[in-house]
C-alpha cells in the first residue's frame, strides 16, 4: 500500500466524522424555553431568533395563563428588515399548539419560515402592536405604566400573576433581549442529546483511526 493511500485512510474516519456533526447541527433546529416576570400592564418581552435556512414547522407559543393564574398574553412575530422589524403575524387566543396550553395562551405556528432574523414579542391583553413596524411600538406605550397586581385586564380578571413561559420550537438560536432580563438561551434536552451524540462519534472515529496506523 502506498503512502499516500495510507495517509486517506487515516484522515477519511475524521473527516467524516466532522462533516456529520455539521450536518447534524444544520438539519435539527433546536428548541428553546424562556420563563420570568413582567411587572406592569404594558411591560412587552421580547425575545430574538433566527433561521440558519429557510425552515418548515416553527412553532412559538405561551402556556404560562394556567387558567387564569397569570396574564392573558398576545404574542407576535417580526422578522428584521434593515435597521427595524416587520410584522409577520400576531395572535391573541391559540391554546391549540401545544397540550399543556391554557384556554387564553398564545402563539403562531409557520408550516414554513424563510431564512433570517426574527422578533417573537408577548405582550398583555389588548396591547397590540401599533402598527406594522416594531419601531411604532404596541398600544399601551404611552400610558403610565400599572403593576399587574393592580390592574384588571379587559375580558380577563383583576390581580393576575406576573409569570410568563414561552417556548420556541425549529429555531437555530434564540435569545431573551428584553430590557432588565438577562439574557438567557435554554435549549431543551434534545438539542444537549444532538451536540452530545456529535461529539460522541468524533471520539469515536478518532479511536478508530488508530487502527489505520501501519
Amino acid at each position: 500500500m502506498s503512502n499516500t493511500t495510507k495517509i486517506l485512510i487515516k484522515k477519511l474516519p475524521v473527516a467524516l466524522a466532522v462533516s456529520t456533526l455539521f450536518a447534524v447541527g444544520s438539519v435539527n433546529a433546536a428548541d428553546f424555553d424562556f420563563s420570568g416576570n413582567i411587572a406592569n400592564h404594558n411591560d412587552v418581552i421580547r425575545i430574538n431568533f433566527s433561521l440558519a435556512s429557510d425552515a418548515a414547522n416553527v412553532d412559538v407559543w405561551t402556556n404560562s395563563f394556567q387558567n387564569a393564574v397569570n396574564f392573558d398574553p398576545i404574542t407576535s412575530v417580526w422578522v428584521q428588515s434593515g435597521s427595524d422589524y416587520t410584522l409577520v403575524g400576531q395572535n391573541d387566543d391559540n391554546a391549540s399548539i401545544r397540550p399543556d396550553q391554557t384556554y387564553y395562551d398564545s402563539g403562531l405556528t409557520f408550516a414554513s419560515l424563510a431564512a433570517g432574523n426574527y422578533l417573537f414579542s408577548i405582550g398583555t391583553y389588548a396591547n397590540f402592536a401599533a402598527g406594522t413596524l416594531l419601531s411604532e411600538g404596541f398600544a399601551y406605550d404611552g400610558q403610565a405604566p400599572i403593576p399587574l397586581s393592580d390592574w384588571c385586564q379587559p375580558a380577563s380578571h383583576c390581580g393576575m400573576g406576573t409569570f410568563y413561559d414561552v417556548h420556541l420550537s425549529g429555531v437555530d438560536s434564540a435569545q431573551n433581549n428584553t430590557p432588565g432580563t438577562p439574557v438567557s438561551a435554554v435549549p431543551e434536552p434534545q438539542t444537549y442529546a444532538m451536540l452530545l451524540g456529535g461529539l460522541g462519534l468524533l471520539g469515536f472515529m478518532a479511536r478508530r483511526r488508530e487502527d489505520f496506523n501501519f
